[in-house]
């Protein structure tokens, strides 16, 4: 018997007990006591007012912001709420830069290239060493899964920007990882800290990783293990299982991880500013140095603007896909 066809013969019995069991339970509910079809719905409002609030009222500051106008005499960005009022100029400035738009020079495109490829570099390490690091845990960690798990969050504890400084010291010339290198035969000191790629990949992977290693390590730590002993069962390899068994079970936790991971990397600044260079500029540090020159607000919030957009592409994936999977289950 094909293994493929095995294991979906045994989720579909796995499904067709739920149902059994949510009958029973409803069946059970209807005995007691009704609540109305909004009574439980209710208890997300405060989170959904809070939500609308901070969320929604601070991105139509950013709008506002980005379509608005600077003070004359400081220089200063100033707001402009009404929307008969907004102008599109930092906009389109914004969108030459980036793309050429309006016959502009495109000088900000390379770093918009450059983003996503270190983006993709880096959230790809974090999904290899994260998903060995969660599979390991949640199938060997036995008695000290707790243990693991305090260990991967333990980082969180202490500044995020503490921790880059220490890896400053680590990197400089005369640092520990310099004195490692030069044990080794033809290896000599190098400049970690003047520019290079790798040295903001490994960065933004060191920043970044627990939060891939928590969603899949809580996705896998759930799979049936009757869906694994099957699999075996019915002469699939540890390979075929994994890959045809493990893997597409945790397809929703991947994609999770990747969207948790990747979006605050875009708009990462910090990390290219402590351990990289001017040649490794990503487009946080557009934004970031747009905040930071007098007369630039608009520009900065166009920008911002400007990924938010393209993130919302992959965010509506991941939710259709979690939609998707929610309606199959």
């Amino acid at each position: 018997m094909d293994s493929a066809v095995g294991l979906g013969q045994i989720e579909e019995q796995d499904r067709k007990r739920q149902r059994r069991k949510r009958g029973r339970k409803g069946g059970e509910a209807e005995s007691g006591v009704w609540y109305p079809r909004w009574f439980w719905p209710s208890f997300a409002a405060p989170a959904i007012v809070w939500m609308i609030l901070l969320f929604l009222g601070s991105l139509y500051v950013v709008v506002a912001l980005a379509f608005g106008t600077v003070d004359q005499i400081f220089r200063n960005p100033l707001p402009v709420y009404e929307p008969w009022w907004w102008s599109i100029t930092p906009f389109k400035v914004a969108l030459g830069r980036l793309f050429g738009v309006g016959g502009a020079s495109a000088f900000w495109f390379p770093v918009f290239v450059r983003t996503f490829v270190y983006v993709g570099i880096a959230s790809a390490i974090c999904l290899v060493l994260g998903y060995a690091v969660a599979y390991y845990v949640a199938r060997y960690g036995g008695k000290r899964k707790v243990l693991y798990l305090v260990l991967l969050i333990s980082p969180f504890w202490i500044s995020y920007l503490m921790r880059i400084f220490a890896w400053q010291n680590l990197l400089q010339p005369d640092g520990y990882i310099n004195k490692i290198l030069g044990w080794l035969p033809f290896v000599g000191p190098v400049n970690w800290l003047e520019g290079k790629p790798v040295t903001v990949i490994f960065g933004l992977v060191y920043g970044y990783i627990p939060y891939m290693i928590l969603p899949l390590y809580a996705q896998l730590d759930r799979i049936n293990q009757s869906l694994l002993e099957a699999g075996r069962d019915l002469g699939a390899s540890p390979r075929e299982t994994f890959f045809r068994v493990t893997l597409p079970l945790s397809r929703q936790a991947i994609l999770a991880g990747l969207i948790i991971v990747s979006l605050p990397m875009f708009g990462d600044y910090y990390t290219n500013n402590l351990l990289g260079g001017s040649n490794t500029t990503m487009f946080g540090n557009l934004i970031d140095d747009a905040v930071g020159q007098v007369g630039q607000g608009p520009l900065a919030g166009s920008l911002v603007i400007i990924l938010m957009i393209m993130l919302i592409i992959p965010m509506m994936y991941y939710l259709r896909s979690t939609k998707r999977a929610a309606e199959a289950a």
